[in-house]
């Protein structure tokens, strides 16, 4: 086979492809990208040859470009290599583009991958916003208890996606942050901070007021999940996390179970955020509802 003129005529049909089919040119993409890293492994010998053989890759490279057009660089011709090798161990979702894959590529770990997949897909991540979540470490900052689920597939609870820490950007770069200035910084990025929240998250309201015996008392902020049915009570704290906070919090969830909770609904959960953590509390908190996380400001 000449496997040089078999990569070509792939890769002209794609661009045809593009022009008359533009409505589903993302599958032909991927197929043929898929197509041409088949044909690198076996030019270059087979899986275990393929790494050591870079220098057909700029042989075939240079010889694209100058049939074909851009955008067969070394590189991309390495990517497609790498897209067919994460192929074989599992499927390629035709939900995302080449572009979201070429920024995966790079990763060793398919965990990693999997969940930026994951996530891409569930939240309709466009390349950019992709990119963002990477730069950003999300993967890493999630519990590790998650990563082990993630592997394993086993379901996930409402608290599994949070991260920690939680990042919160600081428009105004307050050197002293108070209470309220958190809150202010969240507010005017909400969707950022739902999403580092993690999965179904939406927003109620803000020092939501409630009546304990005969004090008003206010929730910092007040959440809904919709994707596990349950209201959130989050609290914000610039310190390190205390005793009496798990209790203040215990008091809102029971309030919000009693009085606005509808019976078809689960359940209301906490989420402390706290400026820095203290093990031991958490360790001894009888209440599996009541979750913490820190922030950091960037």
């Amino acid at each position: 086979m000449n496997y040089y003129n078999e990569i070509k005529e792939q890769l002209i049909n794609n661009k045809v492809y593009k022009r008359i089919k533009d409505h589903s040119k993302n599958i032909n993409d991927l197929n043929t990208y898929y197509n041409v890293g088949k044909l690198l492994i076996e030019a270059q010998g087979g899986e275990s040859r393929a790494k050591y053989g870079d220098r057909l890759i700029k042989e075939y490279s240079k010889k694209l470009t100058k049939e074909i057009g851009k955008g067969y660089g070394i590189s991309n011709l390495k990517n497609m290599r790498q897209f067919y090798l994460l192929s074989k161990s599992q499927t390629m979702s035709g939900q995302l583009t080449w572009s979201h894959y070429v920024e995966l590529l790079r990763f060793n770990d398919i965990n990693k991958i999997n969940y930026y997949i994951y996530i891409s897909i569930k939240q309709k991540l466009a390349v950019r916003e992709l990119r963002f979540r990477i730069k950003n470490n999300e993967y890493e900052r999630l519990p590790k208890e998650t990563r082990e689920k993630i592997i394993k597939k086993e379901e996930q609870k409402v608290n599994d996606l949070i991260k920690n820490p939680i990042l919160i950007k600081n428009s105004y770069n307050y050197e002293k942050i108070t209470e309220k200035i958190l809150k202010q910084l969240i507010l005017e990025d909400l969707n950022n901070f739902l999403k580092e929240l993690g999965e179904g998250f939406s927003y109620i309201d803000d020092e939501y007021k409630i009546k304990l015996g005969d004090r008003y008392n206010y929730i910092d902020l007040l959440l809904f999940n919709y994707k596990y049915n349950c209201f959130v009570v989050v609290e914000l704290k610039v310190t390190e996390l205390k005793a009496e906070y798990v209790g203040q919090i215990k008091k809102y969830m029971n309030y919000i179970d009693r009085n606005i909770k509808n019976i078809d609904q689960d359940k209301t959960i906490g989420i402390i955020i706290v400026k820095k953590d203290n093990e031991f509390i958490m360790e001894y908190c009888s209440d599996d509802r009541i979750f913490n996380t820190m922030y950091n400001l960037v």
